[in-house]
C-alpha cells in the first residue's frame, strides 16, 4: 500500500523550472496522485516552508534515497501491483502528464546516486535486504545467468552469484583490525543524519575577525628578518620604481670630467648624465667664437644656429606636439619677442623667424635706429616674409599676458642701452604681463638683469650666470672640437643626441 512507503527519504525532480526537491514522505493520496514531504530541501538549500505537496503530473523523476525500518521484505513486484501511483523502488519510473508511468531508466545506472542504509541497530552477523536490494540482486542474477550460459563461463557465474554483492547491499561485519578501522571511517563520514543539518549560515565575517593580520604578517617579517631569508615585504610597502634613464646599480650618477679649461672656473654645471660642464669668462668665450668665425663659422652661421635651437627650447616651453597640432588651431600660441639694436638682438629675431615658420604668433620689438647692424637687417628682411608682427613702441604689445617672452635685450658690452627710455619702458612692460621669460645669451653674473628669467641658453659653454638667470640650458652651435682645443680648453661633446640640454648646479 502507498501509506507503506511514509517516512521514506526520496528525490523528486520537477524539471528544469520547479528544480530538484529532498525530504521525508509525509502523505501520499492516490485518489488525488500527490505526495507531500516534510522537512525538504530545494536544489540542496533548506525550504522556509514545513512540507511541499507534488502533483503526478509534475514530477518527471522520483528517487527512493532511504527506505525507512529494517523489517521491511516486500518483494518489488508487490510493491509496483499495489500502488501504481508511487513509483517503484528497484525499477525507477517517472509518471507522464496524464499519470500513467513509463520507464525512464535501466535500474541502479551507475551514473545515479545511490544511498547507503543505515548499519546502527544490525547485528554482526544478520543481513537485511530490502526490497529494492531483492529486486535488484535477482535481476542481476538473471542478467549474468544468461550471460554466461551463452558463453559456458557456469562455474565461474556460481562463484560470482555467491561472493558478489550489490554496492546497497548490507555485508556482515568480519572480525579483525582493518576492517573495523574502515567501518568506522565510514560512519563517520556517512552517519550523520540528514535532519541535522545546522540551519544556520556560516558566519564569514566573524571569523574573518578573528584573524589579526597585522600580526601574521610581523610574525612573518620577524621570522624571516632572523632567518636571513629576503623579505617579501609588508601590503603597505612599495616597490621602488625607476625612470628609463636611471642606473638601478648606484644609488648617485657617476661624476665625469671631460670639459677641462685652462684657467679655473667661478661656477660648475653637470649634466643629466653627471658630465661636469665648467663655465668660462666672458673674453675666453668671446676668443672661441673668434677662432671659430676665422676657421669659417660665421656670423650667418651662428646665428642660424642659435635661432634654430633657441626656437626648438621655446616650442617645447609652449606644449609641443600637444599645443602645436592642426587639431588645436584655436589655440594658437603668442610670443612677445624683445630684441635690442646688437648681435644678440638679430640672435633673437631669427628665433622668431623660426617660430613664425611653426605656426606660433610672433610679436617683435625693436626700437628705430638710424642705423643698423648688417646682420640685424638681413634678419629683419627674412623675417618680414612671414606672418610675425613688427613693432617699435612699448603701445603697440599686447595687454593681455602673452604665452612666453623672449628676452634679447641686454648686451655683453654696451651697458649704456639700459639708461635708453625705450629700454626701460620694455623692461617694466615685460615685469608687468606675468608671463614666463626666457633669456638667450644673456650678460654674466656681474652684470645686472632687468628681467628676471625662468629659463636661460647659453651658446657653447655657459658663463657664470647668477641666480636671476634662472634654469640654465646649454646649446650646441656646431663648434668644432680643434677649435676648442687651439684656445686651450680639452673638450668631449656634452650633449649626446641632443642639441639643447639642461644643466644643475653643482
Amino acid at each position: 500500500m502507498a501509506t507503506d512507503w511514509l517516512g521514506s527519504i526520496v528525490s523528486i525532480n520537477c524539471g528544469e523550472s520547479l528544480g530538484v526537491y529532498q525530504g521525508r514522505v509525509s502523505a501520499v493520496d492516490q485518489v488525488s496522485q500527490t505526495i507531500s514531504l516534510t522537512r525538504p530541501f530545494h536544489n540542496g538549500v533548506k525550504c522556509l516552508v514545513p512540507e511541499v505537496t507534488f502533483r503526478a503530473g509534475d514530477i518527471t523523476e522520483l528517487k527512493i534515497l532511504e527506505i525507512p525500518g529494517p523489517g521491511d521484505s516486500r518483494q518489488c513486484g508487490d510493491l509496483q501491483q499495489a500502488d501504481t501511483a508511487i513509483p517503484g523502488v528497484g525499477c525507477q519510473v517517472g509518471p507522464s502528464q496524464n499519470g500513467t508511468g513509463k520507464m525512464l531508466k535501466k535500474p541502479f545506472s551507475s551514473s545515479a546516486p545511490q544511498s547507503i542504509p543505515r548499519r546502527t541497530d544490525m547485528k554482526n552477523q544478520d543481513v537485511l535486504i530490502s526490497p529494492q536490494q531483492q529486486c535488484s540482486k535477482s535481476y542481476m542474477d538473471r542478467h549474468m545467468e544468461t550471460l554466461t550460459q551463452s558463453k559456458g563461463f557456469r562455474r565461474r557465474h556460481n562463484s560470482w552469484s555467491s561472493s558478489s554483492r550489490h554496492p546497497n547491499q548490507v555485508t556482515p561485519k568480519k572480525s579483525g583490525l582493518k576492517n573495523g578501522q574502515m567501518k568506522s571511517k565510514d560512519d563517520e563520514c556517512f552517519g550523520d543524519d540528514i535532519e541535522e543539518i545546522p540551519d544556520t549560515d556560516f558566519d564569514f565575517e566573524g571569523n574573518l575577525a578573528l584573524f589579526d593580520k597585522a600580526a601574521v604578517f610581523e610574525e612573518i617579517e620577524t621570522y624571516e628578518r632572523r632567518s636571513g631569508t629576503r623579505s617579501r615585504g609588508t601590503p603597505n610597502e612599495k616597490p621602488a620604481r625607476y625612470r628609463h634613464d636611471e642606473n638601478i646599480l648606484e644609488s648617485e650618477p657617476i661624476v665625469y670630467r671631460r670639459i677641462v679649461v685652462p684657467q679655473n672656473a667661478n661656477k660648475e654645471f653637470c649634466t643629466d648624465s653627471g658630465l661636469v660642464v665648467p663655465s668660462v669668462s666672458y673674453e675666453l668665450h668671446k676668443k672661441l667664437l673668434s677662432v671659430a668665425e676665422k676657421h669659417g663659422l660665421t656670423l650667418e652661421r651662428r646665428l642660424e644656429m642659435t635661432g634654430v635651437c633657441a626656437s626648438q627650447m621655446a616650442l617645447s616651453l609652449l606644449g609641443g606636439p600637444n599645443r602645436l597640432n592642426p587639431k588645436n588651431v584655436h589655440q594658437r600660441p603668442t610670443v612677445a619677442l624683445l630684441c635690442g639694436p646688437h648681435v644678440k638682438g638679430a640672435q633673437g629675431i631669427s628665433c622668431g623667424r623660426h617660430l613664425s615658420n611653426h605656426d606660433v604668433h610672433v610679436i617683435l620689438f625693436l626700437p628705430n635706429f638710424v642705423k643698423m647692424l648688417e646682420s640685424i637687417t638681413n634678419e629683419l628682411n627674412l623675417f618680414s616674409k612671414t606672418q610675425g608682427q613688427q613693432v617699435s613702441s612699448v603701445k603697440d604689445l599686447p595687454d593681455t599676458p602673452v604665452d612666453l617672452v623672449i628676452n634679447c635685450l641686454d648686451c655683453h658690452e654696451n651697458a649704456f642701452l639700459r639708461d635708453q627710455p625705450w629700454y626701460k619702458a620694455v623692461v617694466d612692460w615685460a615685469n608687468q604681463n606675468r608671463a614666463p621669460v626666457l633669456s638667450i645669451d644673456p650678460p654674466i653674473s656681474e652684470m645686472e638683469q632687468g628681467i628676471d628669467a625662468k629659463w636661460s641658453l647659453a651658446l657653447g659653454l655657459p658663463l657664470p650666470l647668477g641666480e636671476r638667470a634662472g634654469r640654465v640650458y646649454l646649446c650646441d652651435i656646431g663648434i668644432p672640437q680643434k677649435v676648442f682645443q687651439e684656445v686651450g680648453i680639452n673638450y668631449h661633446s656634452p650633449f649626446g643626441c641632443k642639441f639643447v640640454i639642461p644643466l644643475h648646479s653643482t
